[in-house]
């Protein structure tokens, strides 16, 4: 949908109509079309957040090219939480999806739509007994923001939290393992601001519940940016309220990666060292990569990697690295600390 020139809505009736894009998220996959037509058939839309598990639902889609296709299945799951920067509390099911399901109304008993089909967990490429969809209020929360202003804003705390086991619950004097612990605070974020200190067990976001890391994304994602939220944080063997003002993501991404150049022309997104930093890896200077992916990525290059000079110069900061590669136009010569190790990584220049 992001690169598509024209999109066409195609309709059970055999109907094929052009369709605007009024907007569209990537990181929760939705898009807000609109096309020009007067009477069409709708379905009702149902609260997704009273599904329990075990109730049964139904997905209607085009697997494989066969149209209006109909699997049925059970809820396994609520608010997974799936690799990557998705701030969607995925709806597991056992419902056959296959390719051509995506994008598909899930159903549930009552014949209202409750998801959206949105990816499989599969070693072959197809159905393998687990099926994820978007919940629809997510989908809603989406379609408003788009409408309202053309464009859709996530907020950001600036943590990196984990998952609470028994023994760490024990360690940290926790009644039940449950809440988000707090393994990093991104320096100059909303965290950090707020005073949030790694080692923190992040128990509740304006009175809600957080039972694990998953459930911190889901309930920060459900504020907009600059909002202001209450904190309960257990800290010491004992519970810490604190106020924070969430940031737009956006707006976070664009300050850690200086620019555009270094992601577009290596697929990197970098920011600096902080000093913690520095002095934990032994460097004076450096650039920690947070994403890799194009050719930093097929060069070998990790999360996580810090770039301590490009083509033998050091670099400082990001805009120092966009310069070096300004020059380039075939492939620039990084050095990368990983752990103990350093070694030149040639990268090939976008």
């Amino acid at each position: 949908m992001r690169d598509a020139q024209h999109v066409t809505v195609k309709f059970a009736d055999h109907r094929e109509l052009t369709a605007k894009v009024l907007g569209l998220d990537t990181s929760s996959d939705v898009a807000v079309l609109k096309v020009d037509a007067h009477d069409l058939p709708t379905v009702r839309l149902a609260d997704s957040d009273q599904l329990a598990v075990g109730d049964y639902v139904l997905a209607i889609g085009a697997p494989y090219g066969l149209e209006e296709s109909a699997t049925a299945g059970i809820v396994s799951a609520k608010g997974r939480t799936l690799p990557g920067d998705s701030p969607v509390p995925f709806l597991q099911t056992d419902v056959a999806v296959n390719p051509g399901n995506s994008g598909g109304p899930l159903f549930d008993a009552h014949g209202a739509v409750v998801g959206i089909n949105s990816q499989i967990y599969s070693n072959s490429g197809g159905y393998e007994g687990v099926s994820f969809a978007i919940p629809i209020q997510a989908a809603e929360r989406v379609e408003q923001q788009i409408l309202r202003t053309g464009k859709v804003e996530h907020a950001r705390l600036g943590v990196y939290v984990q998952a609470v086991d028994q023994s760490l619950a024990s360690s940290f004097k926790l009644a039940t393992p449950e809440g988000a612990l707090v393994s990093k605070v991104e320096p100059d974020s909303a965290a950090s601001r707020a005073g949030v200190q790694v080692g923190d067990v992040i128990l509740k976001l304006n009175g809600r519940p957080v039972s694990d890391s998953g459930s911190l994304k889901y309930e920060v994602d459900s504020t907009r940016p600059g909002d202001t939220v209450t904190l309960e944080v257990w800290r010491a063997g004992k519970a810490v309220a604190l106020q924070a003002k969430l940031e737009s993501a956006a707006a976070e991404r664009t300050a850690s990666t200086g620019s555009a150049d270094a992601h577009a022309r290596l697929g990197l997104a970098l920011r600096p060292l902080t000093p913690e930093e520095r002095s934990q890896a032994g460097v004076s200077s450096g650039l920690v990569v947070e994403r890799a992916s194009g050719p930093s990525a097929e060069a070998g290059i990790e999360p996580g990697d810090v770039v301590l000079s490009a083509d033998g110069t050091a670099v400082n900061s990001v805009e120092q690295l966009h310069s070096i590669i300004g020059k380039h136009t075939d492939v620039v010569a990084l050095l990368i600390q990983r752990g103990e190790q350093r070694i030149f990584v040639p990268v090939r220049v976008g």
